[in-house]
Protein backbone atom coordinates (compact mmCIF):
# COMPACT_ATOMS: atom_id res chain seq x y z
CA UNK A 1 0.00 0.00 0.00
CA UNK A 2 1.43 3.31 -0.64
CA UNK A 3 3.10 5.17 2.25
CA UNK A 4 2.51 8.71 1.21
CA UNK A 5 -0.27 10.57 3.14
CA UNK A 6 -2.07 13.07 1.18
CA UNK A 7 -2.33 16.19 4.05
CA UNK A 8 -1.60 18.86 2.13
CA UNK A 9 -5.10 19.80 0.48
CA UNK A 10 -6.84 18.90 3.90
CA UNK A 11 -4.90 21.50 6.01
CA UNK A 12 -5.67 24.28 3.30
CA UNK A 13 -9.71 22.69 3.48
CA UNK A 14 -8.95 22.78 7.73
CA UNK A 15 -7.80 25.92 7.72
CA UNK A 16 -10.95 27.31 5.10
CA UNK A 17 -13.15 28.44 7.63
CA UNK A 18 -12.15 31.59 9.26
CA UNK A 19 -14.11 33.74 11.96
CA UNK A 20 -16.26 36.00 9.32
CA UNK A 21 -17.33 32.58 7.45
CA UNK A 22 -18.12 31.20 10.91
CA UNK A 23 -20.40 33.88 11.55
CA UNK A 24 -21.92 33.85 8.23
CA UNK A 25 -23.67 30.78 9.69
CA UNK A 26 -26.22 30.47 12.18
CA UNK A 27 -24.43 29.77 15.71
CA UNK A 28 -25.99 26.10 16.06
CA UNK A 29 -23.63 25.47 12.90
CA UNK A 30 -21.07 27.88 12.76
CA UNK A 31 -19.79 28.07 16.23
CA UNK A 32 -19.15 23.64 16.03
CA UNK A 33 -16.97 23.95 12.58
CA UNK A 34 -14.96 26.90 14.15
CA UNK A 35 -13.97 24.59 16.74
CA UNK A 36 -13.69 21.98 14.09
CA UNK A 37 -11.39 23.88 12.63
CA UNK A 38 -9.38 25.06 15.58
CA UNK A 39 -9.13 21.46 16.82
CA UNK A 40 -7.60 19.99 13.43
CA UNK A 41 -5.07 22.97 13.34
CA UNK A 42 -3.92 21.63 16.62
CA UNK A 43 -3.75 17.95 15.31
CA UNK A 44 -7.08 16.39 17.38
CA UNK A 45 -8.51 15.01 13.67
CA UNK A 46 -11.02 13.37 15.85
CA UNK A 47 -12.45 15.71 18.32
CA UNK A 48 -12.62 17.91 14.91
CA UNK A 49 -15.11 15.21 13.56
CA UNK A 50 -17.23 14.84 16.46
CA UNK A 51 -17.50 19.28 15.84
CA UNK A 52 -18.71 18.75 12.69
CA UNK A 53 -21.31 16.20 13.61
CA UNK A 54 -22.45 18.04 16.03
CA UNK A 55 -22.80 20.93 13.25
CA UNK A 56 -24.43 18.29 10.76
CA UNK A 57 -27.34 17.59 13.73
CA UNK A 58 -28.25 21.42 13.47
CA UNK A 59 -31.92 20.93 11.57
CA UNK A 60 -33.23 22.85 8.19
CA UNK A 61 -29.63 23.20 6.75
CA UNK A 62 -28.82 25.65 3.99
CA UNK A 63 -27.03 24.66 1.01
CA UNK A 64 -24.07 26.80 2.01
CA UNK A 65 -23.83 25.53 5.40
CA UNK A 66 -24.16 21.91 3.99
CA UNK A 67 -21.04 22.43 2.14
CA UNK A 68 -19.09 23.85 4.91
CA UNK A 69 -19.93 20.78 6.90
CA UNK A 70 -18.55 18.26 4.40
CA UNK A 71 -15.58 20.73 3.54
CA UNK A 72 -14.91 20.06 6.88
CA UNK A 73 -16.14 16.73 7.61
CA UNK A 74 -13.75 15.34 4.90
CA UNK A 75 -10.80 17.17 6.01
CA UNK A 76 -11.15 15.69 9.34
CA UNK A 77 -11.81 12.45 8.64
CA UNK A 78 -8.91 12.15 5.93
CA UNK A 79 -6.32 13.40 8.87
CA UNK A 80 -8.13 11.19 11.50
CA UNK A 81 -7.89 7.93 8.94
CA UNK A 82 -10.82 7.56 8.32
CA UNK A 83 -10.84 7.14 4.69
CA UNK A 84 -14.09 5.91 3.58
CA UNK A 85 -16.07 8.82 5.51
CA UNK A 86 -13.73 10.97 3.69
CA UNK A 87 -14.28 9.70 0.31
CA UNK A 88 -18.29 10.66 1.01
CA UNK A 89 -17.79 14.03 2.31
CA UNK A 90 -15.70 15.04 -0.44
CA UNK A 91 -17.66 13.03 -3.37
CA UNK A 92 -20.75 15.15 -1.88
CA UNK A 93 -18.56 18.53 -2.05
CA UNK A 94 -17.20 17.89 -5.65
CA UNK A 95 -21.07 16.88 -6.76
CA UNK A 96 -22.13 20.66 -5.32
CA UNK A 97 -21.73 22.88 -8.53
CA UNK A 98 -20.31 25.24 -5.99
CA UNK A 99 -16.63 25.08 -6.30
CA UNK A 100 -14.09 26.77 -8.62
CA UNK A 101 -11.55 24.59 -11.29
CA UNK A 102 -9.00 25.30 -8.51
CA UNK A 103 -11.42 23.79 -5.83
CA UNK A 104 -12.08 20.68 -7.88
CA UNK A 105 -8.74 19.83 -8.75
CA UNK A 106 -8.19 20.29 -5.12
CA UNK A 107 -10.90 17.99 -3.99
CA UNK A 108 -10.13 15.37 -6.62
CA UNK A 109 -6.83 15.09 -5.28
CA UNK A 110 -7.94 14.38 -1.95
CA UNK A 111 -10.23 11.67 -3.02
CA UNK A 112 -7.57 10.06 -5.23
CA UNK A 113 -5.78 9.60 -2.22
CA UNK A 114 -9.12 9.08 0.08
CA UNK A 115 -9.83 5.76 -2.46
CA UNK A 116 -5.82 4.46 -3.02
CA UNK A 117 -6.33 4.21 1.13
CA UNK A 118 -9.03 2.50 0.65
CA UNK A 119 -7.10 0.23 -1.79
CA UNK A 120 -9.86 0.59 -4.74
CA UNK A 121 -7.11 1.30 -7.45
CA UNK A 122 -9.66 1.53 -10.11
CA UNK A 123 -11.47 4.58 -8.33
CA UNK A 124 -8.67 6.19 -7.15
CA UNK A 125 -7.19 6.61 -10.75
CA UNK A 126 -10.55 7.53 -11.81
CA UNK A 127 -9.85 10.84 -9.03
CA UNK A 128 -6.56 11.21 -11.01
CA UNK A 129 -7.37 11.14 -14.21
CA UNK A 130 -10.04 14.19 -13.11
CA UNK A 131 -7.52 15.97 -10.98
CA UNK A 132 -5.23 16.48 -13.79
CA UNK A 133 -8.15 17.13 -16.00
CA UNK A 134 -8.66 20.02 -14.31
CA UNK A 135 -5.08 21.45 -14.37
CA UNK A 136 -4.05 20.18 -11.23
CA UNK A 137 -0.47 18.95 -11.90
CA UNK A 138 0.96 18.57 -7.94
CA UNK A 139 4.45 16.30 -7.51
CA UNK A 140 2.33 14.24 -4.83
CA UNK A 141 -0.66 13.51 -7.46
CA UNK A 142 1.98 13.00 -9.56
CA UNK A 143 3.57 10.52 -7.16
CA UNK A 144 -0.07 8.43 -7.09
CA UNK A 145 -0.46 8.25 -10.51
CA UNK A 146 2.76 7.05 -11.05
CA UNK A 147 2.35 4.24 -7.88
CA UNK A 148 -0.96 3.28 -9.52
CA UNK A 149 -0.04 2.48 -12.88
CA UNK A 150 2.89 0.44 -11.36
CA UNK A 151 0.44 -1.32 -9.39
CA UNK A 152 -2.02 -1.84 -12.66
CA UNK A 153 0.51 -4.34 -14.39
CA UNK A 154 0.14 -2.78 -17.12
CA UNK A 155 3.72 -2.30 -18.37
CA UNK A 156 2.98 -0.72 -21.79
CA UNK A 157 1.05 2.02 -20.10
CA UNK A 158 3.57 2.80 -17.48
CA UNK A 159 6.08 2.85 -20.80
CA UNK A 160 4.22 5.22 -22.07
CA UNK A 161 3.90 7.44 -19.06
CA UNK A 162 7.34 7.26 -18.33
CA UNK A 163 8.91 7.99 -21.49
CA UNK A 164 6.36 11.28 -21.38
CA UNK A 165 7.39 12.44 -18.41
CA UNK A 166 11.31 11.95 -19.70
CA UNK A 167 10.10 13.74 -22.49
CA UNK A 168 8.50 16.67 -21.41
CA UNK A 169 11.26 17.37 -18.75
CA UNK A 170 14.34 16.78 -21.68
CA UNK A 171 12.22 18.99 -23.49
CA UNK A 172 11.95 21.77 -21.10
CA UNK A 173 15.76 21.90 -20.64
CA UNK A 174 15.28 20.04 -17.23
CA UNK A 175 16.96 16.81 -15.68
CA UNK A 176 14.37 14.14 -15.94
CA UNK A 177 13.19 12.67 -12.39
CA UNK A 178 15.06 9.91 -11.12
CA UNK A 179 11.33 7.71 -10.66
CA UNK A 180 10.32 8.14 -13.85
CA UNK A 181 13.91 6.89 -15.12
CA UNK A 182 13.26 3.63 -12.93
CA UNK A 183 9.89 3.41 -13.80
CA UNK A 184 11.00 3.66 -17.50
CA UNK A 185 14.05 1.17 -17.13
CA UNK A 186 11.71 -1.37 -14.72
CA UNK A 187 8.88 -0.96 -17.88
CA UNK A 188 10.50 -1.86 -20.74
CA UNK A 189 12.48 -4.71 -18.58
CA UNK A 190 9.05 -6.08 -18.11
CA UNK A 191 7.74 -5.46 -22.03
CA UNK A 192 11.03 -7.19 -22.88
CA UNK A 193 12.38 -3.97 -24.32
CA UNK A 194 15.96 -4.51 -24.09
CA UNK A 195 17.01 -1.25 -26.62
CA UNK A 196 14.68 0.54 -24.34
CA UNK A 197 15.58 -0.34 -21.06
CA UNK A 198 19.51 -0.16 -22.10
CA UNK A 199 18.30 3.85 -23.15
CA UNK A 200 16.78 4.53 -19.97
CA UNK A 201 20.08 3.20 -18.16
CA UNK A 202 22.12 5.36 -20.22
CA UNK A 203 19.83 8.13 -18.98
CA UNK A 204 19.89 6.74 -15.71
CA UNK A 205 23.85 7.30 -15.43
CA UNK A 206 24.04 10.65 -17.09
CA UNK A 207 22.11 11.92 -15.01
CA UNK A 208 21.82 9.79 -11.51
CA UNK A 209 25.48 8.49 -11.93
CA UNK A 210 25.53 5.47 -9.31
CA UNK A 211 27.57 2.63 -8.78
CA UNK A 212 24.48 0.65 -8.84
CA UNK A 213 23.48 2.02 -12.35
CA UNK A 214 26.24 1.98 -13.83
CA UNK A 215 26.76 -1.81 -12.94
CA UNK A 216 23.13 -2.17 -14.20
CA UNK A 217 23.84 -0.79 -17.61
CA UNK A 218 27.10 -2.10 -17.96
CA UNK A 219 26.14 -5.93 -16.91
CA UNK A 220 23.74 -5.77 -20.17
CA UNK A 221 26.00 -4.00 -22.88
CA UNK A 222 27.87 -7.04 -24.19
CA UNK A 223 24.55 -8.52 -24.68
CA UNK A 224 23.25 -6.41 -27.00
CA UNK A 225 22.96 -7.61 -30.05
CA UNK A 226 25.48 -7.16 -32.38
CA UNK A 227 28.02 -6.11 -29.91
CA UNK A 228 31.63 -6.70 -30.60
CA UNK A 229 34.22 -8.78 -28.16
CA UNK A 230 36.77 -6.39 -28.60
CA UNK A 231 35.20 -4.23 -27.10
CA UNK A 232 35.31 -6.09 -23.96
CA UNK A 233 38.40 -4.46 -22.83
CA UNK A 234 36.20 -1.25 -22.84
CA UNK A 235 33.58 -2.45 -20.78
CA UNK A 236 35.65 -3.76 -18.03
CA UNK A 237 37.58 -0.15 -18.26
CA UNK A 238 34.58 1.38 -17.94
CA UNK A 239 33.60 -0.80 -14.54
CA UNK A 240 37.02 0.44 -13.01
CA UNK A 241 36.11 3.92 -13.36
CA UNK A 242 32.48 3.39 -11.88
CA UNK A 243 33.67 1.25 -8.95
CA UNK A 244 32.30 -2.26 -10.21
CA UNK A 245 35.26 -4.24 -11.18
CA UNK A 246 35.09 -5.85 -7.97
CA UNK A 247 36.29 -9.69 -8.30
CA UNK A 248 39.94 -10.66 -8.77
CA UNK A 249 39.03 -12.82 -12.00
CA UNK A 250 38.07 -9.03 -13.55
CA UNK A 251 41.39 -7.21 -12.24
CA UNK A 252 42.90 -9.87 -14.10
CA UNK A 253 41.48 -10.10 -17.28
CA UNK A 254 41.43 -6.31 -17.43
CA UNK A 255 44.91 -5.96 -16.86
CA UNK A 256 46.40 -9.52 -19.76
CA UNK A 257 43.69 -7.74 -21.99
CA UNK A 258 45.49 -4.19 -21.85
CA UNK A 259 48.73 -6.54 -22.30
CA UNK A 260 47.59 -8.37 -25.19
CA UNK A 261 46.86 -4.90 -26.74
CA UNK A 262 49.97 -4.00 -26.45
CA UNK A 263 49.59 -1.80 -23.23
CA UNK A 264 51.44 -2.87 -20.54
CA UNK A 265 51.83 0.22 -18.51
CA UNK A 266 47.92 -0.20 -18.20
CA UNK A 267 47.98 -3.64 -17.56
CA UNK A 268 50.51 -2.73 -14.46
CA UNK A 269 48.29 0.40 -13.53
CA UNK A 270 45.28 -2.27 -13.14
CA UNK A 271 47.49 -5.00 -11.13
CA UNK A 272 48.53 -2.33 -8.93
CA UNK A 273 45.12 -1.13 -8.13
CA UNK A 274 44.10 -4.31 -7.62
CA UNK A 275 46.87 -5.12 -5.61
CA UNK A 276 46.09 -1.55 -3.44
CA UNK A 277 42.07 -2.57 -2.82
CA UNK A 278 43.46 -5.81 -1.42
CA UNK A 279 41.55 -7.77 -3.61
CA UNK A 280 45.09 -9.17 -5.53
CA UNK A 281 47.73 -10.53 -3.94
CA UNK A 282 46.25 -12.64 -1.78
CA UNK A 283 44.77 -16.11 -0.88
CA UNK A 284 45.89 -18.88 -3.11
CA UNK A 285 46.28 -16.84 -6.14
CA UNK A 286 48.46 -14.81 -4.59
CA UNK A 287 51.56 -16.10 -6.28
CA UNK A 288 49.85 -15.80 -10.12
CA UNK A 289 49.21 -12.09 -8.83
CA UNK A 290 52.69 -11.14 -8.36
CA UNK A 291 53.39 -12.98 -11.59
CA UNK A 292 51.56 -11.28 -13.78
CA UNK A 293 52.31 -7.79 -12.11
CA UNK A 294 56.48 -8.68 -13.03
CA UNK A 295 55.58 -9.49 -16.39
CA UNK A 296 53.48 -5.95 -16.93
CA UNK A 297 56.61 -4.60 -15.70
CA UNK A 298 58.70 -6.38 -18.16
CA UNK A 299 56.74 -5.99 -20.76
CA UNK A 300 56.64 -1.54 -20.07
CA UNK A 301 60.58 -2.11 -20.04
CA UNK A 302 60.46 -3.43 -23.32
CA UNK A 303 58.17 -1.80 -25.03
CA UNK A 304 59.13 1.58 -23.54
CA UNK A 305 62.88 0.87 -25.55
CA UNK A 306 60.98 -0.40 -28.54
CA UNK A 307 58.51 2.32 -29.24
CA UNK A 308 60.72 4.85 -31.03
CA UNK A 309 61.40 2.32 -33.52
CA UNK A 310 57.46 1.37 -33.85
CA UNK A 311 57.00 4.81 -34.30
CA UNK A 312 59.60 5.29 -37.45
CA UNK A 313 58.36 2.11 -39.06
CA UNK A 314 54.59 3.09 -38.84
CA UNK A 315 53.36 3.60 -42.50
CA UNK A 316 49.86 3.44 -42.83
CA UNK A 317 47.21 4.46 -40.77
CA UNK A 318 46.38 1.32 -38.89
CA UNK A 319 49.91 1.32 -37.55
CA UNK A 320 50.00 4.96 -36.94
CA UNK A 321 46.66 4.49 -34.67
CA UNK A 322 48.09 1.39 -32.90
CA UNK A 323 51.57 3.02 -32.49
CA UNK A 324 49.96 6.69 -31.11
CA UNK A 325 47.67 4.56 -28.74
CA UNK A 326 50.46 3.59 -27.47
CA UNK A 327 52.23 6.41 -26.92
CA UNK A 328 49.52 7.48 -24.87
CA UNK A 329 49.55 5.03 -22.60
CA UNK A 330 53.58 5.70 -22.29
CA UNK A 331 52.77 9.08 -20.88
CA UNK A 332 53.68 10.64 -24.58
CA UNK A 333 50.23 12.47 -24.78
CA UNK A 334 51.46 14.98 -27.45
CA UNK A 335 53.27 12.88 -29.87
CA UNK A 336 50.74 9.69 -29.32
CA UNK A 337 47.82 12.26 -29.88
CA UNK A 338 49.00 13.48 -33.09
CA UNK A 339 50.14 10.00 -34.51
CA UNK A 340 46.78 8.80 -34.35
CA UNK A 341 45.31 11.86 -35.60
CA UNK A 342 47.49 11.16 -38.55
CA UNK A 343 46.51 7.64 -39.20
CA UNK A 344 42.97 8.65 -38.58
CA UNK A 345 43.77 11.79 -41.69
CA UNK A 346 45.45 8.82 -44.04
CA UNK A 347 41.77 7.24 -44.32
CA UNK A 348 42.96 3.91 -44.86
CA UNK A 349 41.59 2.07 -41.90
CA UNK A 350 40.16 -1.17 -41.58
CA UNK A 351 37.63 0.06 -38.54
CA UNK A 352 37.84 3.96 -38.52
CA UNK A 353 34.91 4.68 -35.90
CA UNK A 354 37.36 2.66 -33.37
CA UNK A 355 40.32 5.12 -34.54
CA UNK A 356 38.00 8.09 -33.73
CA UNK A 357 37.24 6.00 -29.78
CA UNK A 358 40.88 5.64 -28.98
CA UNK A 359 41.62 9.47 -30.43
CA UNK A 360 38.95 10.24 -28.40
CA UNK A 361 40.26 8.01 -25.17
CA UNK A 362 43.60 9.80 -25.16
CA UNK A 363 42.55 13.25 -25.33
CA UNK A 364 40.14 12.61 -22.35
CA UNK A 365 43.79 12.93 -20.55
CA UNK A 366 44.55 16.31 -22.21
CA UNK A 367 41.78 18.20 -23.47
CA UNK A 368 38.45 16.72 -22.48
CA UNK A 369 36.61 19.61 -24.14
CA UNK A 370 37.91 18.10 -27.47
CA UNK A 371 37.70 14.49 -26.28
CA UNK A 372 33.93 15.19 -26.02
CA UNK A 373 33.28 16.37 -29.49
CA UNK A 374 35.44 13.37 -30.64
CA UNK A 375 33.68 10.75 -28.57
CA UNK A 376 29.92 12.44 -29.12
CA UNK A 377 30.62 12.26 -32.87
CA UNK A 378 31.25 8.19 -32.68
CA UNK A 379 29.31 6.19 -34.93
CA UNK A 380 28.90 2.14 -35.73
CA UNK A 381 26.23 -0.34 -35.01
CA UNK A 382 29.19 -2.86 -33.44
CA UNK A 383 29.13 -1.13 -29.65
CA UNK A 384 31.47 1.64 -30.98
CA UNK A 385 29.35 4.17 -30.78
CA UNK A 386 28.01 2.58 -27.19
CA UNK A 387 31.00 2.81 -25.51
CA UNK A 388 32.32 5.78 -26.98
CA UNK A 389 29.23 7.40 -25.00
CA UNK A 390 29.64 5.83 -22.22
CA UNK A 391 33.03 7.60 -22.01
CA UNK A 392 31.61 10.90 -23.16
CA UNK A 393 28.95 10.51 -20.30
CA UNK A 394 31.39 9.20 -17.34
CA UNK A 395 34.33 11.91 -18.56
CA UNK A 396 31.63 15.30 -18.57
CA UNK A 397 30.84 14.31 -14.78
CA UNK A 398 34.03 13.89 -13.72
Amino acid sequence: MITLRHLATALLLAGSLTAVQAQSLRPEVGKPLQQASDLLRAGKAREALAKVNEADRAGNKSAQETLMIERMRGAAAQRAGDNATAAKAFEAVFASGKLNTTEQGQIAESLAFAYSQLKDNAKASQWVQKAQALGNNSAQLKQLAAYLQSSSGDYNAIAKSAAAAVAAAEQAGKRPEEADLLRLADAYQHTNNAAGQSAALEKLVANYPKKDYWAALLGRLQRKPGFSDRFGIDVLRLKLATGNLSSANDYMELAQLAMQAGLPSEGKAVVDKGLAAGILGTGAEATRHKRLLDLAVQQEKDGKAAIANEVAQARDGNAMVQAGTRLVSYGQLDQGIALIEQGIAKDQLRKPADAKLRLGQALLKKNKARALQVLRSVQGADGVADIARLYAILASQS
